[in-house]
């Protein structure tokens, strides 16, 4: 007898109490329930969640009569638009595995992820067709092209043999979708942004899709009655598995093609919009704003963050303008989110900027995800919940990618020791909550102290002038590293030096930790909005 003892004995898994879990089931259950509420606007464009689902359909079913099977890749080159949202779904009722592509890399980065992830068909938006023409012809070989015409992109021409409408003419609007035999079988292919070398190829299961979808409408508060505008780029960790949590729950999706606090503002007021997400970037362009652009709300919308640690800064101003902040952490190897920041009652009668900085912290787990914990890196040992003591983020569970396409190495080290290696360093405080200090690689060493450069990035956006901060660690003669500010000022702090940041930044923390040179301009970041610390770290060893 098995492990359960009696209850092992004639007590088997069968089709009746058991179906693999996966998200592409959510879409069936919302058109059932909802079939003739508005699922999707783009525009002028409004599809119930019948059209919804027959869209998906038809896709899949045209995906198959071109030859595309269980397994092959399928990558999507497009913006936050319904053919980026109904690949979400359509892709893998085929069979095959979805790879979203970041519309910000170069012909050479699409190349790569193209000829890397097998692709089999690409579904492309006009608006980059120069970026994929270069790109097709890199990757040295024939694909099946399938051309996105959307009305409100801009320029570009048609690559490949059809557009995108005919080619769901050609499918089936009944199509008998199946769902994966095994819920282990992979979904997406995502790719890591790749600060050095070729990214990384991100493998992620139905069940882990499945349930960060369902962390997610549980954290974030989504019910049928919200509505959910695309900020966040689809190609993200596939929305941060937004596309599947929105749509389990009957939501309502709104598309933007490109975040542009001009056109934010008004979609929340246009269609009642209640909860969004996006990188700290998104925030702080909509906290600085033009006062013409900016809305003030009185009914919270609900902001989800993450990416990196927002300033309690931006988290404070965006509170005035109405909106609830919630901090999210997590990477692309964990279907984004795995970590919220949880709000507890007595953070309602703080004062703003101490309840800022409280909510800037990572927090807890998701309660999808199994176990986080803060291990020393070297020995695995738990570290004391002192608020201090720095360990590495660890993770477990099954909202945890499968691993690194083609790379058995790479995925051996993450997983080393029956954990998920992070790579981020932080502290575990007393109340629970994890607070990232920095990646591994920014943590200044200055004499005897380690300096975090997020700390010192925190009282940098504090300063009124400051629109954009990073400090990474420069040379120094006699404490061999010390924090180097590289910062955009806002447009009328024009007239703030050098002296004046340093001076700041002393009166406001451990004078020790204040940068020793302060660079102003524009801070160079990745195709997804992060800051190049690599790039900078190279600028502060010739300074």
């Amino acid at each position: 007898m098995g492990a359960g003892g009696i209850f092992d004995n004639g007590l088997d898994a069968n089709p009746a109490n058991f179906q693999p879990q996966s998200p592409l089931g959510f879409l069936d259950w919302a058109a059932s329930v909802y079939p003739d509420k508005t699922a999707v606007i783009h525009g002028d464009a409004r599809y119930t969640y019948r059209q919804f689902g027959e869209r998906c359909r038809r896709l899949a079913s045209a995906l198959q009569k071109r030859g595309v099977s269980p397994g092959d890749t399928v990558a999507v080159m497009a913006p936050n638009s319904p053919p980026m949202l109904e690949a979400h779904f359509g892709v893998p009722m085929s069979g095959a595995v979805l790879n979203a592509l970041n519309f910000r890399l170069d012909a050479a980065g699409i190349a790569f992820i193209l000829g890397h992830g097998e692709a089999k068909a690409l579904i492309t938006d006009r608006e980059f067709s120069p970026v994929i023409a270069d790109a097709l012809k890199q990757l040295g070989r024939d694909i099946m092209v399938i051309d996105i015409d959307d009305p409100l992109g801009e320029g570009g021409e048609m690559l490949g043999e059809t557009d995108y409408e005919s080619f769901l003419a050609e499918g089936d609007a009944d199509f008998a979708w199946q769902p994966p035999a095994d819920e282990w079988q992979a979904i997406s292919l995502n790719y890591t942004s790749g600060t050095t070398g070729n990214p990384k190829g991100v493998v992620y299961h139905h069940r882990g899709a499945f349930l960060n979808a369902m962390g997610n409408a549980m954290v974030f508060g989504l019910n049928s009655r919200s509505v959910y505008l695309w900020t966040l780029p689809m190609f993200h960790c596939n929305g941060w598995c937004y596309t599947w949590g929105v749509t389990a729950v009957g939501g309502t999706h709104v598309c933007l093609r490109t975040p542009d606090p001009a056109q934010i503002f008004p979609l929340i007021e246009e269609h009642g919009v209640t909860h969004m997400c996006g990188a700290p970037i998104i925030l702080n362009m909509m906290a600085h704003a033009p006062d013409d652009v900016k809305k003030t709300f009185e009914i919270p919308v609900e902001v989800a963050t993450g990416g990196a640690a927002p300033p309690s800064a931006v988290i404070a101003a965006m509170e005035k303008m109405g909106f609830n902040v919630t901090h999210l952490y997590g990477l692309t190897e964990c279907y984004g989110p795995s970590t919220f920041c949880a709000p507890q009652p007595e953070w309602a009668g703080m004062e703003l900027q101490d309840k800022a900085a409280k909510m800037a912290r990572q927090g807890v787990r998701y309660p999808t995800l199994s176990s986080q914990a803060v291990l020393n890196p070297e020995t695995l040992e738990p570290v004391p919940a002192d608020g201090k003591t720095i360990g590495e983020l660890m993770l477990r569970g099954s909202t945890v990618m499968k691993g690194y396409l083609k790379n058995p190495d790479a995925t051996q080290g993450a997983f080393r020791g029956g954990w998920f290696h992070t790579g981020d360093l932080c502290v575990l405080h007393p109340d629970g909550y994890v607070e990232v200090k920095d990646r591994s690689k920014d943590i200044i060493l200055s004499g005897a102290e380690n300096i975090s450069s997020l700390e010192v990035e925190e009282v940098l956006y504090k300063h009124p002038g400051v629109m954009e901060a990073a400090v990474v660690a420069m040379p120094h003669e006699k404490w061999d590293e010390s924090p180097c500010a590289f910062v955009t000022l806002t447009p009328d702090a024009a007239t703030v030096t050098e002296g004046d940041i340093i001076q700041w930044c002393k009166d406001n923390m451990a004078h020790f930790k204040a940068p020793t040179k302060v660079v102003f301009g524009p801070l160079p970041k990745t195709s997804t909005g992060k800051i190049q610390k690599f790039v900078l770290r190279e600028r502060a060893q010739g300074l």
